[in-house]
């Protein structure tokens, strides 16, 4: 099943080891273009904050994130703001240097209690270093002090769904849903009841497709069929996964369970085209390959059940079902 990534917090992607540059070179590039200007001025204004944060700024929209950092740095010195904290944060999560920035997390919730973007933050950086007690801490937290505030339900409901704490994460989302009805929030809503076989999963829906006067939505067709897949109404899921492909041609998962109701019904062949169509979309996920090696066996064709099984492993070392279909069959 899809998981959705439209979302305010979820997922914090840290980079380390991007491009680092040595002490002398990265002289040598302040003093080109397109930083050269703004080195010459603040040589001959060394306080002034704002132009160490416009080079910052400049060095990492260049990817030059371990270079900035000592711009944000001394920005942040000069004159410390919220501003500048939450560049300067950004950067150091982006270069991997986790505990700096958490400590300098600590310090701005103390320092700039109203703001609730460093108590998030916090809790996104926790969450990916697995603690997520102490994720789950920052967000309660902010709750404390403005329980109406739909964002902080929100992302502490995505991050207990992520924890597996499904009931929780239903009444977290279902809080924030309540007080901002909006898309985002009714689609991961409507996810999560889909996935448990809750028909809610279809008003939320119905709801959302009502209001795309553009016809623009995937999702809400994708999420109603994946419930009528997992209630096995299967009629009912493949029209819908079809209604998702024809919305959006690159819809994988659309493919992959409309091949899967196909497979269980044995229908091989349309199956087979299925998720060959998945495998056109995109070449390099696993599961269309594993999906079309049960078809080939399925249909008694042992050597293309062996060649996409292990297409399948290729692609991904942890699928451990593709690698041991193939070791079967081999020995067999």
């Amino acid at each position: 099943m899809k998981i959705l990534k439209s979302l305010p917090f979820y997922l914090l992607i840290l980079v380390t080891g991007c491009g680092l540059d040595s002490g002398v070179n990265s002289d040598r590039i302040l003093k080109e273009p397109p930083y050269a200007g703004l080195t010459d001025s603040i040589n001959r204004f060394p306080n002034d904050a704002q132009l160490y944060l416009k080079r910052g700024l400049l060095l990492s929209q260049n990817n030059r994130h371990e270079i900035a950092t000592a711009d944000y740095k001394k920005a942040w010195e000069i004159t410390p703001n919220e501003a500048t904290a939450l560049e300067y944060i950004s950067n150091l999560l982006l270069i991997g240097e986790m505990n700096p920035a958490i400590q300098l997390l600590k310090e701005c919730i103390k320092k700039y209690p109203e703001n609730h973007e460093f108590n998030r933050r916090l809790g996104e950086v926790y969450m990916e270093i697995g603690k997520p007690e102490q994720a789950l801490a920052q967000l309660d937290s902010i709750l404390l002090k403005d329980s109406n505030n739909f964002e902080a339900w929100f992302d502490k409901g995505m991050l207990l769904a992520r924890i597996d704490d499904t009931s929780a994460a239903i009444k977290a989302l279902e809080k924030a849903y309540a007080l901002q009805p909006i898309d985002y929030i009714g689609i991961n809503l409507a996810n999560i009841y889909a996935s448990n076989s809750n028909p809610k999963a279809i008003a939320i829906c119905d709801s959302m497709i009502r209001k795309d006067t553009a016809l623009a939505s995937v999702d809400p067709w994708y999420i109603k069929g994946v419930y009528y897949f997992n209630t096995k109404q299967y009629d009912k899921a493949l029209k819908l996964f079809d209604e998702a492909i024809k919305r959006d041609w690159k819809f994988i998962e659309a493919y992959l369970d409309k091949g899967i109701i196909l497979y269980e019904q044995k229908n091989y062949d349309e199956a087979l085209e299925t998720f060959t169509l998945a495998a056109t979309v995109s070449n390099t996920y696993p599961d269309s390959y594993y999906w079309m090696g049960r078809c080939y066996e399925a249909t008694n064709r042992k050597e293309q059940a062996i060649a996409n099984y292990q297409r399948a492993y290729s692609l991904d070392k942890t699928f451990t079902q593709a690698r041991d279909a193939m070791r079967r069959l081999k020995n067999s």
